[in-house]
């Protein structure tokens, strides 16, 4: 095991050098730089050139037509903002550059806020990590108990109409569901219940410690249950399946024939083969709705999270914020993918990735 893991962090370095090359490159195609956004916010203001620093001084406004450049600036004003953004070297260069910087773990600082990407990304982390979180462990207290549910009662009523909800919930995008959730509850149409953004209320630092944590919870109640429902939909199905499988096997006939009761043949026996996929999963399943979901949920809900954040700095063409989200993003998919392997070997011992591999 201990070769097979070694061979996966190794994977990790030449993986991301792929994805930061295709991204890197793909942007230089984007119209629209952080450049041109810069001048198109100036124009928008009717000054070019009053009140602007970025560390390259105050550059006066020229007249005439000499030295006018594109959008009828002058170009030593063009100039000065593409050095400062560092577009005055070749592509090749500023791409290195990143590297060299996101190997002593230095991710720069936000074009258009004063503050490091690194700190950014913590400041926002929490929100992401909250939704992912209760997602995740709300989808696997209902999935499990229901999936074994079905499986015992397969061919039921029971579960035939439990598996038309679960098809129901998997078919209903997961941003329809945030905004019926929201029209329902939040005072939308119906009923004023939960609130309608934000993960916590203005007057959150003045509450007692419980009185924080039911606010806390009241505000997550609506992003999460959006945001789990996809998730519900998929790992009931799969435990079910998982149970099937095991129920026709050998050993458990086996089992059934030496008199053992029902409850002491499923949770004695077959528990423990059918959850291996359900439970080596919990990583991935986490990940998935950490990133998958995290952009859509955010914005309807108005919290300050990763997917929010990303999204922005695709907007305004903030370099340092997209390949740094991008890089850690990455870098956290890959430990993620690492992390399941391990959670294989440790839900069943008798799995070797080494002896598969050879």
């Amino acid at each position: 095991m201990g070769a097979y893991l070694l061979r996966r962090l190794l994977l990790i370095i030449p993986t991301l050098l792929g994805i930061m090359i295709i991204n890197f490159t793909l942007v230089q195609f984007v119209p629209g730089g952080p450049v041109e956004q810069i001048l198109a916010q100036i124009e928008g203001e009717g000054d070019a050139f009053s009140g602007f620093a970025g560390g390259g001084g105050e550059i006066a406004s020229g007249g005439g037509e000499d030295g006018v450049g594109r959008r009828g600036l002058p170009e030593e004003y063009i100039k000065e903002l593409e050095r400062q953004f560092g577009f005055d070297k070749p592509p090749l260069e500023r791409f290195l550059n990143m590297l060299w910087n996101y190997m002593r773990l230095d991710f720069g600082e936000s074009y258009f806020r004063s503050i490091s990407v690194i700190d950014l990304v913590l400041e926002k982390m929490p929100v992401s990590i909250s939704l992912g979180l209760w997602s995740t462990i709300i989808a696997y207290l209902i999935s499990i108990p229901l999936g074994i549910r079905k499986a015992v009662a397969d061919g039921t009523s029971f579960d035939t109409w439990t598996s038309g909800v679960i098809i129901v919930a998997y078919a209903i995008p997961g941003f329809l569901f945030a905004i019926l959730l929201l029209v329902l509850f939040a005072g939308g149409s119906y009923w004023q219940i939960f609130p309608l953004r934000g993960l916590t209320s203005e007057y959150y630092d003045d509450l007692s410690a419980f009185g924080k944590v039911k606010d806390y919870l009241w505000h997550i109640t609506l992003p999460v249950l959006a945001s789990t429902i996809a998730a519900f939909a998929t790992l009931t199905l799969l435990t079910k399946n998982s149970f099937l499988d095991e129920i026709k096997k050998q050993y458990v006939i086996t089992a059934r024939a030496k008199g053992l009761s029902e409850n002491r043949v499923l949770y004695g026996h077959i528990f423990r083969n059918a959850m291996l996929i359900v439970i080596a999963g919990l990583p991935g399943v986490f990940i998935s709705v950490f990133f998958g979901s995290s952009i859509i949920i955010e914005t309807i809900f108005s919290l300050d999270g990763l997917g929010r954040l990303g999204f922005k700095a695709a907007v305004e063409r903030d370099y340092p914020v997209i390949f740094g989200t991008l890089f850690i993003s990455s870098l956290i998919g890959l430990a993620i993918g690492i992390l399941s392997d391990l959670m294989y070997v440790f839900v069943d011992p008798r799995i070797d990735f080494e002896k598969r591999e050879g």
